[in-house]
């Protein structure tokens, strides 16, 4: 029987290898014939196609000597529908490897299609719970390679695939080991072209990514696992994460805004890519916790709100709803590590001094800041929210037990609704 009373003592950390730097996208096809792929499946949506870099990265893999097709209608935020789509047509044939490029809805869609083209069951089934049934990959995968286009979601180096659930009107997750890619390779030229508004967005995902991660609950003030061998993919804030986090969270602060401001800086698209990649090897294992909890209702309940520089349909992107309420969940969070929060705030803001004089509105201060400063909308109700919506927000966030999990404070109810009246 488990000693409830016993704190974990242990934590783990993983990350896909990495070919990282300007040129490694033209070397993928020698990646994936080294795998000893017959056949491959790149996996991408229709924007992405129209930069030409899938088809480059077909042309690759076919001079490599292995049989390869496109499919090209991801969704642009993925759907248990457009999911669907992809793996009916993955099904049509037996690949031997995945390839996906993009940003965070072509590697999610990579994984998903990855782990039901694998194994049996519906997608609701390995969804984590409450709403899915958290079943475990039981079948081997196979390989997927990541090619990012953003800098911004880190999905190449996590476990993680986020999906929106259309009959739930909510946003939620598979987690699990085997969904990692085996390989994520990161060309900083992929991401030139990005508009300046999905810049910020993906920008801002990292920043949340590692700020989340830094000041997660500590994985030994966590209660110890009843089986050892099934800990949860987040273990909460560890020391190997946390290097990774602050080393993010200086690159977004020097590099973010020359990264919106001006796309064809290639140095800041550099460091913004290594910003991501830093920032997904930390959250990865640490976990994120309340802003991308709180973001799956954002973007799941949206009724009418149309982000510019993205496709035409109602959706909130990922950046946008993560950043929505984090001012007022870092000042409402301050209170559980005061220290790492100054530290964050004196991190990001260049190198500015900050003591507990300054307390609780020092980051929230330092990110409103940069916020402004790169256009990012402000409040929820820039995206349609009112304070008839609290309530319908609060219930989607306490379904997020993912993340719930390392939040360093305990979660009310009258918190999240304070959390969110104050992000309207």
């Amino acid at each position: 029987m488990p000693d409830l009373h016993r704190n974990e003592s242990v934590f783990t950390w993983a990350a896909p290898p990495l070919k990282f730097g300007p040129g490694a996208l033209d070397e993928l096809g020698a990646e994936v014939a080294a795998r000893q792929a017959r056949s491959c499946l790149i996996l991408t949506d229709p924007g992405v196609r129209q930069t030409g870099i899938p088809d480059r990265a077909l042309d690759a893999v076919r001079a490599a000597g292995v049989k390869a097709e496109i499919f090209d209608g991801v969704g642009v935020e993925p759907t248990d529908e457009s999911i669907e789509q992809a793996v009916a047509f993955a099904r049509e044939r037996d690949w031997d490897c995945f390839v996906a490029i993009g940003g965070g809805s072509a590697i999610d869609t990579g994984k998903a299609v990855n782990l039901l083209t694998t194994h049996p069951g519906e997608l609701l089934d390995f969804v984590t719970p409450p709403i899915g049934a958290g079943t475990a990959p039981w079948l081997p995968l196979k390989p997927l390679i990541a090619v990012p286009t953003t800098a911004g979601t880190g999905s190449e180096s996590t476990t993680i695939c986020v999906v929106d659930l259309l009959g739930l009107h909510l946003k939620a997750g598979v987690s699990h080991p085997a969904l990692r890619p085996v390989l994520a390779v990161v060309d900083p030229r992929t991401t030139v072209t990005l508009p300046p508004e999905v810049t910020a967005a993906s920008g801002m995902d990292v920043l949340s990514h590692a700020l989340e991660s830094y000041t997660a609950v500590a994985f030994d003030a966590k209660p110890a696992p009843e089986d050892p061998m099934r800990r949860p993919a987040f273990c909460g804030s560890n020391p190997i994460s946390d290097v990774w986090c602050e080393m993010a969270l200086s690159l977004v602060g020097k590099h973010l805004r020359a990264a919106v401001l001006n796309g064809r800086d290639l140095k800041a698209r550099t460091e913004m890519a290594l910003a991501s990649t830093y920032a997904g090897t930390g959250f990865g294992n640490a976990g994120t916790h309340l802003p991308h909890a709180n973001a799956y209702p954002v973007a799941g309940a949206v009724r009418d709100y149309r982000a510019a520089g993205y496709p035409e349909m109602p959706m909130v992107p990922h950046g946008q709803a993560v950043s929505a309420t984090a001012a007022a969940v870092f000042g409402w969070t301050y209170p559980a590590s005061p220290e790492r929060h100054l530290r964050a705030a004196h991190l990001l803001s260049g190198g500015q001094t900050f003591t507990t004089t300054d307390g609780a509105e020092a980051l929230p201060h330092v990110l409103e800041e940069l916020m402004t400063d790169i256009g990012m909308p402000k409040g929820l109700h820039a995206f349609g929210y009112g304070e008839s919506d609290v309530s319908t927000l609060v219930d989607g966030t306490l379904k997020q037990t993912r993340q719930l999990a390392v939040v360093p404070r305990p979660v009310t109810r009258a918190a999240l609704e304070d959390i969110f009246r104050r992000s309207l």
